[in-house]
C-alpha cells in the first residue's frame, strides 16, 4: 500500500477540514479545493508555506483528488468519524462528535501542520457568504499564467 495519498491519508486530511468547519457541512467539490489549498497554501495570497512541493501537473492533480477524497470519505464514514446528509444542495459531509477527539490523539507534526493550515483557510476563505472556490481562482490563474508563459517560451525556442 502506498502511504502517500492513500484513502487513509486523504481521509485524515478531509477529517481535519471537516472538523475545522464543524458543524458546517461541505460537499466533495469544496473538500477537493480545500484539500488542495491546505497542501499548497503558499500559492494563496498571505498563506503559510506549502506542505507539498509545487508540481508542474497541478491542474491534473485536482482531477485525481476528487476520487481520492471520495475514497477517504468512505474510510471516515466506516470509522464513524464523518457522516453524509442528502440536502437540496447535494450530498454534504460533516464531522461527527468523535472527530475532534480522534484528531487530538494524533500527535504527528504533519497532522498539526494540516490543522494549522485548515484553521487559516477557514478563517480566510470560509466567511459567511463566501465561496471557497473564489480563493482557488488564485491558484488556477497562476497555472494558466504558467501555461501561457511556457507555451510562449516554447514558440520562441522553435522560432530560433
Amino acid at each position: 500500500m502506498n502511504p502517500l495519498n492513500s484513502p487513509l491519508e486523504v481521509g485524515i486530511r478531509a477529517l481535519v477540514l471537516l472538523s475545522e468547519t464543524f458543524p458546517r457541512r461541505l460537499d466533495v467539490a469544496q473538500l477537493v479545493y480545500l484539500d488542495h489549498a491546505m497542501l499548497h497554501s503558499g500559492d494563496l495570497d498571505g498563506g503559510p508555506s506549502s506542505l507539498y512541493p509545487d508540481l508542474p501537473a497541478g491542474p491534473g492533480e485536482l482531477g485525481m483528488r476528487r476520487r481520492l477524497i471520495e475514497q477517504g470519505l468512505v474510510v471516515l464514514m466506516r470509522a464513524g468519524l464523518a457522516d453524509m446528509a442528502a440536502t437540496d444542495e447535494g450530498f454534504m459531509y460533516g464531522a461527527t462528535e468523535e472527530a475532534a477527539s480522534f484528531l487530538n490523539v494524533l500527535t504527528s507534526p504533519y497532522v498539526r501542520e494540516l490543522m494549522e493550515r485548515a484553521g487559516w483557510l477557514t478563517t480566510t476563505y470560509m466567511h459567511e457568504g463566501t465561496d471557497v472556490r473564489e480563493g482557488m481562482k488564485q491558484i488556477t490563474q497562476r497555472w494558466a499564467d504558467r501555461f501561457h508563459t511556457s507555451a510562449f517560451e516554447n514558440r520562441e525556442d522553435e522560432a530560433r
